[in-house]
């Protein structure tokens, strides 16, 4: 028998006192922590959710932050729909995106949208009305793109705060070339001051297609296949200061061209480099302006490429004993002064021979009337002879009177 009031040893001591109370609060703890992390991603969420009216569209990056959205290689067929309303940076870039139609941005409201990027697409058409809907688009990127068509009015009958934009690789079709042309000329883009044409193959460009473009500041035409700048005018360009003309095939520069430059205040700094120069006598008014000018950049480095003797001689260091000028450089021109001295010689001649006609008018006229008369009394005689030959009676007359 056990002893009374023992208790068994193999118990163990008991717990020490608020043991299992504390094991408890801190489950509860954990739950608690638990769900108030939950709770507060939730709030997150939703205040993101909430600060991005419309969400992100589907294959694009959007950052409200920094008002951009990026929709880069993802295999756009449009613009997208429902971009939200507080971007200012625009990519939409490497997408199979062939047309923009009129309105593609007008369901969209994007009134604080700046800088619009369309390069590297398959863009071949921009319609009218396309960009009309864009009221602070300040910049403009279709580089890339193989246009085919681009509308005079695409940015609609208003034009456009626009300032920069970019086509390079964009206009080898000529349509789009000559729609440039008319947008420019229409005067669309009056605040444009960068327009970059580059690397398009142009060989000439369109007649006056600069002269609607007051604020232009810089003219990047470089990596191209100019020929020569006879038909381009630079006249109201007064706040153009770089103009880029690189990597052309340009052989020379007439004098009409370089007088426009040097009425152009503003004008400091213009790229020649890489360029066919043709080292004849046509190049005198270019090696004279060069000599005198601090407007071209590296001019030191500019060499001749035509003729064969000439190859390599620096245009600064050509002198007249240098050229052949034993032919006429301008033949036309020469032509046309011969045509012209010509007609004023025969007018002349023929302007003596009138007053010859008119002092001796009198005697002309009397000179005139005998001819008349002769040829009046020749006349008769054969008449009479005819008569006489035409009736039997009269001829044997004439054989009795003979007789």
């Amino acid at each position: 028998m056990r002893p009374e009031g023992k208790v068994p040893s193999r118990a163990g001591p008991p717990p020490p006192a608020g043991a299992g109370a504390g094991a408890m609060s801190g489950r509860e703890a954990e739950r608690g922590g638990a769900l108030c992390l939950g709770l507060l991603l939730h709030v997150l969420l939703g205040c993101g959710s909430a600060q991005q009216p419309g969400g992100c569209p589907a294959g694009c990056e959007c950052s409200e932050a920094a008002k951009t959205v990026k929709c880069v290689n993802g295999n756009l067929t449009e613009v997208p729909p429902d971009l939200p309303p507080y971007v200012r940076n625009l990519f939409i870039t490497g997408n199979p995106l062939r047309r923009l139609p009129a309105g593609a941005f007008a369901a969209q409201r994007l009134a604080e949208l700046g800088a619009l990027n369309l390069s590297g697409n398959h863009l071949r058409v921009v319609e009218a009305g396309a960009l009309s809907a864009l009221p602070a688009l300040r910049q403009l990127d279709l580089s890339g793109n193989p246009l085919a068509s681009l509308s005079p009015q695409a940015f609609g009958e208003g034009g456009s705060p626009l300032e920069e934009l970019a086509l390079r690789g964009a206009l080898r079709d000529q349509g789009a070339l000559l729609g440039l042309a008319a947008l420019l000329q229409a005067g669309a883009l009056r605040n444009l001051s960068r327009l970059e044409l580059a690397d398009n193959g142009l060989l000439l460009l369109p007649a006056g297609m600069f002269g609607a473009l007051p604020a232009l500041r810089h003219l990047d035409l470089s990596n191209n296949s100019l020929v020569g700048l006879r038909n381009v005018s630079f006249q109201g360009l007064g706040q153009l200061q770089s103009l880029n003309l690189s990597d052309n095939s340009l052989g020379v520069l007439r004098n009409g061209t370089l007088a426009q430059w040097r009425g152009l205040p503003a004008l400091r700094r213009i790229g020649f480099g890489r360029n066919a120069w043709v080292c004849d006598c046509a190049i005198e008014d270019l090696v004279a302006w060069l000599k005198e000018s601090d407007q071209v950049e590296g001019k030191e480095a500019l060499t001749c490429a035509h003729p064969e003797k000439m190859q390599g001689k620096a245009l600064l260091k050509i002198n007249a004993s240098d050229l052949n000028c034993s032919v006429p450089v301008d033949l036309p021109s020469q032509l046309q002064t011969s045509y012209v001295f010509l007609g004023i010689v025969l007018a002349l001649i023929g302007a003596i021979f009138l007053l010859v006609l008119y002092l001796n008018r009198k005697g002309i006229k009397k000179w005139m009337h005998n001819i008349r008369d002769a040829c009046r009394d020749h006349m008769e005689g054969y008449h009479y002879r005819y008569e006489i030959n035409a009736d039997p009676r009269l001829t044997n007359l004439s054989s009795n009177s003979d007789v």
